[in-house]
C-alpha cells in the first residue's frame, strides 16, 4: 500500500509541490511547547476509532482510495462538465487530509483505538492545518485541507478542489464504514457473535460470501479471518 501512494505523490507535475508532500509523509513530527509527541506510524495507523478504517493500515489505505477517488473526480469535473480543477492541489490534500490520525489515536490495552493525550488536547485537522502552514504549502492545499470535513468543519469547500477532496474523503468513508457495518451485521445473524476483528478487505470478502453461499460462506469466510488466511 505504501508504493501505491508513492506512486500517487509522484504523480504531483508541480515539483516543488511533490517534494513537500513526499517530505511530509516521510517525516510527520509534532512539537507544542519544546515538547515533542510520537504517534503511530502511518503505516499503522487507522483513520478512524471505530466508524470507518479502525484497523492497522487504515489510514493509508484510506488515503490511497480517497486519492483514487479525488483523479475520477477530477476527470469527470473535466471531460463531462468541462470544468476546470487543479490535480496538484487536489493530489496534495487529499494525500495530507489525515496525515496526523496517527498522532491523535493511541492503541489500547484492548488492541482497540483510544484518543492519544495530544489527541484530547487538538484535533486531527488542527493540527495538519498549522503544520502545512508551518512547511509553507500553498493557500489553496491549507484552504481544501481544512474544508474537508464540508459543513461539519470549521469552514466549507470555497474551491473546486476543496470540494473535490471533501467529496472524495467522504465517499471513501462511507462506503468503508457501511461495508464493515454490513459484515457485522452479518457475522452477528449467521455466527451469532456481535464482533470480530477485521478490515474492510475481510469485510468485502463476508459481504460477498453471502451474497453467493449463503450464511455458510459467511461461516467460512469467518474461519479465514481468524485463521490468518484472509488477504489483509
Amino acid at each position: 500500500m505504501r508504493h501505491e501512494l508513492n506512486r500517487l505523490v509522484n504523480t504531483i507535475a508541480d515539483e516543488a509541490l511533490r517534494k513537500q508532500v513526499a517530505d511530509l509523509i516521510e517525516g510527520v513530527t509534532v512539537e507544542i511547547g519544546g515538547v515533542t509527541f510520537d504517534g503511530l506510524s502511518l503505516d499503522a495507523a487507522p483513520a478512524g476509532m471505530r466508524q470507518h478504517h479502525a484497523y492497522r493500515e487504515g489510514l493509508i489505505q484510506h488515503t490511497v482510495a480517497a486519492a483514487t477517488i479525488a483523479l475520477t473526480l477530477c476527470d469527470i469535473i473535466a471531460d463531462i462538465y468541462h470544468g476546470v480543477v487543479d490535480r496538484d492541489v487536489v493530489l496534495a490534500a487529499v494525500i495530507t487530509h489525515d496525515l496526523m490520525k496517527g498522532h491523535v489515536y493511541r492503541v489500547t490495552a484492548q488492541e482497540s483505538y483510544g484518543m492519544s493525550d495530544l489527541g484530547e488536547r487538538v484535533d486531527h485537522l488542527s493540527l495538519i492545518v498549522a503544520e502545512l502552514i508551518r512547511r509553507g504549502f500553498p493557500l489553496d492545499v491549507v484552504h481544501a485541507v481544512a474544508a474537508h470535513h464540508g459543513r461539519s468543519g470549521p469552514i466549507s469547500p470555497r474551491t473546486i478542489e476543496a470540494l473535490v477532496t471533501f467529496v472524495a474523503d467522504n465517499a471513501d468513508a462511507t462506503l468503508n464504514g457501511e461495508v464493515l457495518s454490513a459484515a457485522r451485521y452479518l457475522l452477528t445473524e449467521c455466527a451469532g457473535i456481535r464482533e470480530a476483528s477485521f478490515t474492510a478487505t475481510h469485510a468485502f470478502a463476508i459481504v460477498h460470501a453471502k451474497q453467493a453461499r449463503g450464511c455458510s460462506g459467511v461461516a467460512e469466510e469467518l474461519a479465514k479471518i481468524r485463521e490468518g488466511a484472509a488477504v489483509v
